[in-house]
C-alpha cells in the first residue's frame, strides 16, 4: 500500500514510517501540520493516510480538517484518524458521508504493531475499524437514536462490534455464534435502521453511522 502520515510528534511519525515500511507498505510522504497534510493527500492520492487530530498550526483539529477537505476532493479516500481521547464528534463526522473508508483509533493502539496495520488493511479496503475505547465511550455516553432503540441487545452488540470493523465471522467468534447466526442479526439490524442499500459494505458504514449519530 501507498501510504501517507500526518504527525506532528517526530519521534511517533518516525516510528509509524518504519513500522509500515518494516510490513512491506511504502510511505510516500510525511506531513506535520494541517495544510501539509491536505497538500500531500491531494498531490498523492494514497490507497490510505493516517492522519492525527490536533496538528499544527493551532492544534487544534487541523488534521481532522485536511481529511475532510481531502475526501471531498477525493471521494472515499481512506483515512485512519489517530486521537490521544475519544471525540464523539470527530467519529460522527468522518462517517457523515457513508462512503467507507474510515478508522478513528487512540494514538495507544500504533504500540500493537499487529492492530495498527489490521486496522490500517480495513480502512485502506474500504471498511471501517473503530477503536473499543470510542465504541464503550459512545455506549456509556447513552448516545441512541429512536431507530436504534428498536434493537435487541444481541443486535446493538452485533453492530457496535461491526463499527470496530470486524467482519461477521469475527463477530461469530467475539460473541460465540455461528457466522449464519450474525448474518440473520445483520439482516434484522439493517431492516430495523431502514438501511436497504445492496451494497454490503455500504450497508454496513450506514449502520456504523446510525450507531454513532445523535437523536
Amino acid at each position: 500500500m501507498r501510504i501517507v502520515v500526518a504527525e506532528d510528534l517526530y519521534l511517533l511519525r518516525d516510528g509509524m514510517v518504519r513500522l509500515i515500511e518494516a510490513y512491506g507498505h511504502q510511505v510516500v510522504a510525511t506531513a506535520a501540520t494541517g495544510p501539509e497534510t491536505l497538500e500531500a493527500l491531494l498531490r498523492w492520492r494514497p490507497d490510505v493516510a493516517v492522519i492525527d487530530v490536533r496538528m499544527p498550526p493551532t492544534r487544534s483539529d487541523e488534521g481532522l480538517r485536511a481529511a475532510l477537505a481531502a475526501r471531498c476532493e477525493l471521494p472515499g479516500l481512506p483515512v485512519l484518524i489517530l486521537s490521544q481521547y475519544v471525540e464523539q464528534l470527530y467519529a460522527r463526522e468522518l462517517l457523515a458521508d457513508g462512503a467507507g473508508g474510515i478508522g478513528y483509533v487512540l494514538k495507544e493502539s500504533v504500540f500493537d504493531a499487529d492492530q495498527f496495520l489490521d486496522a490500517l488493511e480495513r480502512v485502506a479496503g474500504g471498511g471501517t475499524a473503530m477503536d473499543p475505547a470510542v465504541i464503550a465511550k459512545l455506549l456509556s455516553s447513552g448516545s441512541s437514536n429512536r431507530r436504534l432503540e428498536r434493537l435487541t441487545e444481541r443486535e446493538r452488540s452485533v453492530l457496535g462490534l461491526m463499527a470496530e470493523g470486524l467482519s461477521n465471522q469475527a463477530i461469530g467468534r467475539r460473541l460465540f455464534l455461528s457466522e449464519s447466526s450474525i448474518s440473520k442479526y445483520t439482516t434484522s439490524m439493517f431492516g430495523k435502521l431502514g438501511i436497504t442499500d445492496d451494497d454490503t459494505n455500504h450497508r454496513r458504514v450506514l449502520a456504523v453511522l446510525a450507531y454513532l449519530n445523535n437523536p
